[in-house]
C-alpha cells in the first residue's frame, strides 16, 4: 500500500492513501483514539470516486509517527485474534 506523507512533524502527521476511501482510514482513526495522547484523529475523502483518503493525526507529546505504528500493530493483533476465533467457530 502506498503512503504519501504530506506533513511530518514531531506531534503532527498527515498522509494520503492513494486508492483508499473509507474502510482503512476509518479503522486507523478509530483505533488511534485508544491512545490517550492522541488529540486529533480523523480523515477526509473529498469525493469517493476521485479522491484519496487523507489521514490527520495530532498528539500531545508523543511522536505521531510512533503512535501510528503502534496503532497499526494493535490493529494487526486484533485482526489475528479475529481470524483465530473465526476459524475456530467455523469448523
Amino acid at each position: 500500500m502506498e503512503i504519501i506523507v504530506l506533513e511530518n512533524e514531531k506531534n503532527v502527521l498527515k498522509f494520503e492513501l492513494p486508492g483508499r476511501s473509507h474502510t482503512i482510514p476509518n479503522l486507523i482513526t478509530k483505533e488511534l483514539w485508544n491512545d490517550s495522547d492522541v488529540e486529533v484523529s480523523g480523515y477526509n475523502v473529498l469525493h469517493p470516486q476521485t479522491s484519496n483518503a487523507i489521514i490527520y493525526i495530532e498528539t500531545k507529546k508523543k511522536d505521531a509517527k510512533k503512535v501510528l505504528l503502534s496503532t497499526i500493530d494493535a490493529i494487526k493483533k486484533k485482526n489475528d485474534e479475529f481470524m483465530k476465533k473465526g476459524k475456530k467457530s467455523l469448523k
